[in-house]
Formats: C-alpha cells, sequence, structure tokens
C-alpha cells in the first residue's frame, strides 16, 4: 500500500490554487485595462484640450471622459484584495504600483485640466455628487484625489495674476455637507478641502487689491494655522461652516451656495436635507445681505413648496431671512404670481411679513408696486427689470390681496400708521382702476375694496367702514357712474368721525399735487379727496399754498381736471372767499375761457358768476378784465357759451353801476357783439343781448331799453337809437366801434354779415367825419366785396352801406379848408339819424347753405 507524501498537493487544493490565480489573473488583467483606459482617457483629454473648440463643447466633452474614468475607479478591487492575492513580496510591490499609478494619472488628468482653467473645479463638484451615488471603499481616495487637486490649485492661484473660478459656490456646498458625513475620514478629507477652496476664494477676492504691481507671485500664503485649526473648526459645525463660507466667498458665489443648498432640502436622504437645512439657515443669518438673484431664490421657493416638500417650514424662514436682507426683491417676486394667490403663496407673505423690522420696508415696496394699473404695461414700475411681465400685468391686484394678509399683522401696527396716507390714497386709485376693469377680472376686482376696508379696521376707523356699509357704500362704490361721488363720501365720513391721521393725510395729498399724480385720473380722485377734506375742516381762509394748488388744477391739460375743480370751487366759497389773494383764482378762472373744451368754459362761466355773486366788491378792480373775457366769448362757436357769456356780461355791469368811471368803458367794449347778436339764430342768444342792452343802455343813460321789448323790437331801429346816442354822448368811440364791426363782415355766418353791414353803415353815417382817407378807402374795398355776396339781401344791404362810404370819400376830395369846416360844424351841431334800411329781421331765417360747414372756421376769421 502506497503512502501519501504529506508535501504533495491533493487534487482539492490544486483545483483551490488554479481557481484562485485564476481569480488573480482576472483581477490584475483588470486593474491593467483599467490602467490602460486611464492613459487612453488622458490622451483624449489633453487633445481637446489643445483644440480650438468651443469651450462649452469642451467641457462637457471632457466631463463625460472624466465621468467615464470615475466608473474605472470605483469598479476596481481594493488594494488590500489585490495584496491578498499575491505570493510573493515583488509581486505584491508591482501591484501596489500599478494601482497608485492608476489612482495619480487620474489625479494627473484633473490637475491638467484644472492647471489651464480653473472654470473646470466644476469636475470636482460633479466628482462628489456622483461619489454620494455610490458608496464604495473608494468614497475616501476620491476625497483624497479632490484634496490634492484643490492643494495645487492653491499653489497656483498664487502665481496668477487673476483669479476666476465661479464655480466655487456650488463646490463648498457639496464639501460643506460631507463635513458632517457619518464616515469620519471623509469628515477629515472634506474639512481640509474646505481650507483649500476658502484659500482660493480669498485670492479670488484680493486679487486687484493685494496683487503686487512689480509682477511678483501672489503675496498671500496659506496659513499654517489655518491647515491645522479650520478642518477641526469645520468638523460637525455648520455655523462655523457657515460663518467662514459667507465671509469669504463673493455674493455670485455665495448665491450659488446658498441655490445649491436649496436644491437639497428636497433630497430623499434625509440626513443630506438636514445638514443642508442646517447650513442654509446659518448663511442666511449671517450673510444673507450678500445674497444675489433673490427673485429666483424665491420663486425656486414656492415651485418647491407647490411640490409639497417636507421642509416647508425650512423654507419659509429662507423667505423671512431673505425679506430681512432684500425686501424690495423678495415681495416684487411675492406679487408676480397668478392672482388669486393660492395658499402656498399666502404662507410665503405671511413668512414675509412675520418681521417687525421690515414692515416699512414691506408696505413702501407694495406702494410702488400699487402705483401700476392692472392689465397696463410700465417698464418703470419697478425701477428696474420686471421677472415675468406679461400683456396683463396683475401684479396691483395681488399686491392688494397681499395687504389683506399684512395690514392685520401686530407687527406691522406701526407701518401701517406710519405709510395710511398713502395707502389710503393709493388704494383708492386702485378701487377706481379696478370698476374701469371689473368686466374683466370679475370677483378679483374687489381686492383692492378689500384691502381699503382692512386698512380702515386696522387704523381705529371701524366705524368709518360700519357706517360705509350702512349706506350700501361698498356695493356702490364700483360702479363707474358713482366712484366719484364716492371719493367725496369717503372723504366726507372719515371727517365727520374727525379721523386723527387728518394732518398727515392732508399733508400727503398736497405733497402728490404738487409732485403730479402719474396718471390724469389719479389728479381727479386727489382733486375730490383733498377739496372735501378742505372744505369739510376748514373754516379759515384757505392757505395760499392750497390757493396755488387750484390754480394749477384750473391750467391742467385734462379738461375734466379743469371742469372738476371748477365745479368744486363753487363748493368752497366760503373758505374762498376769506383769502386774501382771491384775484388770483379769479385770473386763472379768466384764462379757463379759453380752453377747447367748451365744458370748462361753461364751468368757468358758471364758477366766476357765484364767486362774483360771493365776494366783496374789492374783486372788481378786475372788472375790465373781466369784462374783456366775456366779450371774447361773444363770438364763441357754441350757442350755449354766447349766451351765458352775454348775459353774465350784463350781470357784471350791473353789479359794478357804482364803479362809473370803469363800468362805461366796459360796456362801450362789448357794445358791438352785444348789438350784432340780436340778430342770432340762436334764440338764446338773442334773449341774452335784449336782457344785457336793457342794462348796458340804461348803465349809459341811453332809452333803448324799451325798443328792445318784444313787442317793439325792430334791429334797424335798435341800432338807430344807439348811433344817435353815441353822437350824443361817446362820438370818440365811434371810430374804435367802426373797427370792432369790421372784423365780423368776413363771418361765415349770414345774420352776422347782415347785420354788420347794418350797423357799420350806422357808424359811418354819424362819425364818418372821423375817419381818415385811407381808412374810408379800406371801408370801400371790404363793402365792395359784400356786393358779390351770394345773399341777395346783404347785396341789398351793402349797396346802401357802399353808397354812404362814398359819398364820405367825395367830400374828403373838398378843399382842406373846407373839410376843416365841416368837421367844425359836425362837433356843435348835432344832427340826429333816419332810417336808411327799412330793414326786417328774417324770422326764423336759416342761414345760407354754406354757413353750416363754415361756421368753424369762424373763429380763425
Amino acid at each position: 500500500m502506497l503512502t501519501r507524501n504529506p508535501k504533495t498537493k491533493s487534487s482539492l487544493q490544486i483545483l483551490q490554487d488554479s481557481v484562485k490565480w485564476h481569480h488573480m489573473a482576472h483581477k490584475v488583467s483588470s486593474l491593467l485595462d483599467v490602467y490602460s483606459g486611464l492613459l487612453s482617457n488622458e490622451s483624449m483629454i489633453l487633445a481637446v484640450n489643445s483644440s480650438f473648440v468651443d469651450p462649452l463643447l469642451q467641457f462637457e466633452s471632457q466631463l463625460k471622459i472624466i465621468e467615464s474614468s470615475f466608473g474605472m475607479l470605483v469598479v476596481m478591487p481594493s488594494l488590500d484584495k489585490v495584496k491578498e492575492m499575491g505570493s510573493s513580496y515583488e509581486y505584491i510591490e508591482d501591484m501596489k504600483n500599478l494601482y497608485h499609478n492608476i489612482l495619480n494619472t487620474y489625479e494627473n488628468i484633473l490637475t491638467s485640466l484644472v492647471s489651464k482653467d480653473l472654470y473646470k473645479l466644476q469636475i470636482l463638484k460633479e466628482m462628489l455628487v456622483w461619489m454620494r451615488k455610490d458608496s464604495s471603499y473608494m468614497q475616501e481616495r476620491i476625497m483624497v484625489i479632490i484634496n490634492k487637486v484643490l492643494r495645487f490649485t492653491v499653489t497656483k492661484v498664487r502665481k496668477y495674476i487673476s483669479v476666476d473660478a465661479p464655480c466655487l459656490g456650488l463646490l463648498a456646498a457639496e464639501l460643506s455637507l460631507l463635513c458632517s458625513h457619518e464616515d469620519p475620514s471623509i469628515v477629515k478629507q472634506a474639512s481640509l478641502g474646505m481650507c483649500h477652496l476658502l484659500y482660493i476664494a480669498r485670492c479670488q477676492n484680493d486679487i486687484g487689491t493685494n496683487k503686487p504691481t512689480n509682477g511678483k507671485s501672489h503675496s498671500l500664503q496659506f496659513p499654517s494655522s489655518d491647515v491645522e485649526f479650520l478642518p477641526k473648526e469645520f468638523q460637525q459645525d455648520e455655523s462655523k461652516i457657515a460663518q467662514r463660507v459667507g465671509q469669504t466667498l463673493l455674493p455670485p458665489l455665495l448665491t450659488d451656495f446658498v441655490r445649491s443648498l436649496l436644491m437639497k432640502l428636497s433630497s430623499p436622504d434625509d440626513k443630506i436635507a438636514s445638514d443642508a437645512a442646517s447650513i442654509l439657515i446659518f448663511t442666511l443669518e449671517f450673510h444673507a445681505e450678500k445674497v444675489t438673484m433673490v427673485s429666483k431664490i424665491v420663486d425656486a421657493i414656492y415651485r418647491q413648496l407647490c411640490d409639497n416638500n417636507c421642509m416647508k417650514d425650512v423654507m419659509l424662514q429662507v423667505i423671512t431671512l431673505l425679506t430681512c436682507t432684500s425686501p424690495k426683491k423678495v415681495i416684487f417676486q411675492l406679487m408676480d404670481y397668478p392672482v388669486p394667490a393660492d395658499d402656498t403663496l399666502i404662507q410665503m407673505w405671511q413668512a414675509a411679513g412675520s418681521q417687525v423690522s421690515v414692515a416699512p420696508h414691506v408696505l413702501k415696496t407694495i406702494l410702488l408696486i400699487l402705483k401700476g394699473k392692472p392689465g397696463e404695461m410700465e417698464d418703470t414700475v419697478t425701477e428696474g427689470k420686471r421677472f415675468s411681465l406679461d400683456t396683463t400685468n396683475l401684479m396691483p391686484l395681488a399686491a392688494c390681496q397681499a395687504l389683506c394678509t399684512f395690514l392685520p399683522l401686530g407687527s406691522y401696527r406701526k407701518a401701517v400708521a406710519q405709510y395710511f396716507p398713502q395707502l389710503l390714497t393709493t388704494l383708492m386709485f386702485q378701487v377706481f382702476y379696478n370698476s374701469e376693469l371689473k368686466p374683466i377680472l370679475k370677483d378679483r376686482a374687489l381686492y383692492a375694496q378689500d384691502a381699503l376696508r382692512v386698512l380702515l379696521n386696522c387704523s381705529g376707523l371701524r366705524q368709518v367702514d360700519i357706517t360705509l356699509m350702512k349706506e350700501n357704500f361698498w356695493d356702490q362704490l364700483s360702479e363707474d357712474l358713482c366712484y366719484y361721488h364716492g371719493v367725496c363720501f369717503i372723504a366726507k365720513t372719515l371727517s365727520e368721525y374727525n379721523f386723527p391721521q387728518f394732518p398727515e393725510t392732508l399733508s400727503y395729498l398736497y405733497k402728490v399735487s404738487v409732485e403730479g399724480p402719474r396718471r390724469s385720473e389719479d389728479t381727479v380722485i386727489v382733486l375730490l379727496f383733498l377739496t372735501e377734506l378742505l372744505n369739510n375742516y376748514f373754516k379759515d381762509p384757505l392757505p395760499e399754498e392750497f390757493l396755488v394748488l387750484f390754480i394749477n388744477w384750473i391750467k391742467d391739460s385734462n379738461p375734466v381736471v379743469s371742469r372738476l375743480i371748477l365745479h368744486r370751487i363753487v363748493h368752497m366759497l366760503p373758505i374762498i372767499n376769506k383769502t386774501e389773494n382771491v384775484s388770483s383764482i379769479l385770473i386763472a378762472i379768466l384764462d379757463a375761457f379759453l380752453s377747447k373744451d367748451d365744458n370748462v368754459v361753461l364751468q368757468a362761466l358758471l364758477t366766476l358768476r357765484r364767486l362774483l355773486n360771493e365776494l366783496d366788491k374789492v374783486t372788481y378792480s378786475l372788472g375790465t378784465r373781466i369784462g374783456s373775457s366775456y366779450c371774447t366769448l361773444m363770438d364763441h362757436i357754441n350757442g350755449g357759451i354766447r349766451s351765458m357769456a352775454i348775459r353774465h356780461f350784463g350781470q357784471l355791469v350791473r353789479d359794478m353801476r357804482q364803479y362809473t368811471w370803469m363800468v362805461n368803458d366796459v360796456v362801450l367794449e362789448g357794445l358791438v357783439p352785444l348789438i350784432l347778436f340780436l340778430e342770432d339764430d340762436d334764440k338764446r342768444v338773442a334773449e341774452a343781448c335784449k336782457y344785457t342792452l336793457k342794462i348796458c343802455t340804461s348803465q349809459l343813460k341811453w332809452s333803448t331799453s324799451r325798443l328792445l321789448k318784444d313787442e317793439n323790437y325792430s334791429f334797424e331801429m335798435v341800432v338807430l337809437n344807439i348811433c344817435n346816442n353815441l353822437i350824443t354822448s361817446h362820438r370818440n368811440y365811434i371810430t374804435d366801434l367802426t373797427s370792432d364791426t369790421l372784423r365780423f363782415l368776413w363771418s361765415p355766418r349770414t345774420y352776422l354779415k347782415r347785420a354788420s353791414v347794418i350797423l357799420i353803415g350806422y357808424l359811418a353815417k354819424s362819425g364818418g367825419h372821423l375817419l381818415l382817407r385811407d381808412e374810408i378807402r379800406v371801408m370801400l374795398d371790404v363793402i365792395g366785396r359784400l356786393l358779390r355776396d351770394e345773399d341777395p339781401m346783404i347785396k341789398q344791404l351793402a349797396e346802401i352801406t357802399y353808397d354812404i362810404f362814398k359819398k364820405k370819400a367825395h367830400k374828403l376830395t373838398s378843399a382842406p379848408l373846407k373839410q376843416n369846416f365841416q368837421k367844425l360844424l359836425k362837433l356843435f351841431y348835432i344832427k340826429k339819424l333816419k332810417p336808411l334800411y327799412n330793414y326786417n329781421s328774417p324770422n326764423g331765417q336759416i342761414d345760407s347753405p354754406t354757413d353750416s360747414k363754415d361756421i368753424k372756421n369762424d373763429k380763425a376769421l
């Protein structure tokens, strides 16, 4: 029987050894494949790095290669396992060298990329993202590689003239989260990486201020104390990380840091989300003022909250912190969502309004938004670029709805009191805008009205709101026709309750009026509100500054504004009457007579008449100017204005009868149109002329009144009577009256030409001796043209008048001595005139066909 040699291996052992060596050979082969693959990738990366490919495309292609190489690394067996398979020292050393060569090659690829462009530090950030997806033993080793690349970058930036590493914020966010990793070895590496990164960021901050001018390397040195101390400081301490990062990173980089952490809040990994939340909140508590692109951050939070993100409290806290440092940006973004606001947005509003310190800034921003008009495109409303402005600007609606959330908050009590006048006025504007757009806005049109009611209730004016409700005011307010009345009613109700904010409100309304509201409808609302308050509160003379304001409104280019202030002045007569410089407002009203808007002119006439009835008669020092202004309107194209101006002229003369030295000149200035418009086709005008002529002729002590009675009326006899009286008492005015009549001969209105021909004929007959040769020649030329007029009656009348002037011209051809004798004789011998034309005014006569289309040009002639 054969005995087995103990040194001889069994077949089982041989088989096991064979499998082991075959497995080891496979491992070795895989390592060699990784090594060769990395060398191949390195050559491709270097080739792309040296090409002139577009930088973005270059980076994308290199990132794909790096990711492929990263995948090779994470599937490698660990070095310990490779060692276990070795049978000799030389073999183990060879495997170690191969293993380290693979890692060094990957590291060299990264350093070669970073050495040429610091932007490619972005690859390190992507590596950390890939690493999180793989929890293999390689994580620590990858962190070591990243640290080596960062350390290499530190040595490079010391020599750079400029440092531009835009990805530091994103990389810092990834490293900061790893500083709280469960594996102490990774925490240590991440903390060291943070040190290197912050040093690079410091170089980026200090370049240009600490950079030597002699071209030597950067003077900043990596402090040994930081190397030893900072890694320990960062480990498991989110507060220290937030402080250091916020102090070091530039605002754009810190913004990237914050936005990256914000995205981590939605991570399915609760640990990552929790760590990101802690670091994010600490960062904003320390350095929120450095964060830019706030609107995009707010928008990202809104979208995450809409997706029912579980970190809602943290996100709302972010809104609160950002509002403390950037209230304008936060509020503008919060107002830029669909109306009505959903529950998520309302929660964000509440978070933004939770701090007392920012309440004034929030209200100021909302007031800025409320300067806009719903549905109106405005480029300057935000004093900058809007984020999502479309064809329908509904931000003011959102702002009104937001006020319903903000105003009742206890933290806003002081701010509401401070901005009460602005809020009150602005919300009245918005109620008006919304009433205009009610068919489009539907229920959303009530937000401004709701905000106005909330404002009253939050400002100690609850009784005002109750009174308005009892009067069914809020239901009627949205109606277009009632809105202007509604503004006055609010002011009146506030006045009745002696609202304590009156001084501030009055001051603000005056300020807005002086600066000029953005829109004409705003001016109307301010005008109504201010005048109603003044009328209810002031019993003394109106302050001078408000008088100036009224004058400016009378001169406003918007006829609605002019007409309204003229109307409101009538209701304020008691306090205006006591004003010392009341003549200035009278002059402004006279200027309104020249308005192109007939309604303004009519209201100016009515207002002036009411003022003259109420004011002290000392104001008639302006009598001559007032009379002249009336005379200007006597020839107005609008019959209602003509008749009112003529009638008011008569009332002025009657009121001024005690100022004989002044009134006679006023009467004679208006005499020609008063005579001519007796023939006006508009019965109102003709009757007004009779009314006024009775007053004027009575003032001049002429016996003309009986001829103006309907039963005695004859136009020619009235003219004859007036001219006879002129010869007797005011012959010196005949030449001027003749000149005044001349301009009416060119009128396209038939009745004016007829009347003018008759009047000028009698004036020539009575005072022709006062005319010069050249003046008579002009008269003959003008009357001669009327001989060819289409109207037969005008031709007939013109022939008689032409003959009068022709005789006057013939007398001027006689010897000068004879002429002088005739003129002297006329001074002492007055011969009364007799009827010349036998003219009967056509009853109900209609103007010739050309009148209707030419009458509009009458004023130009």
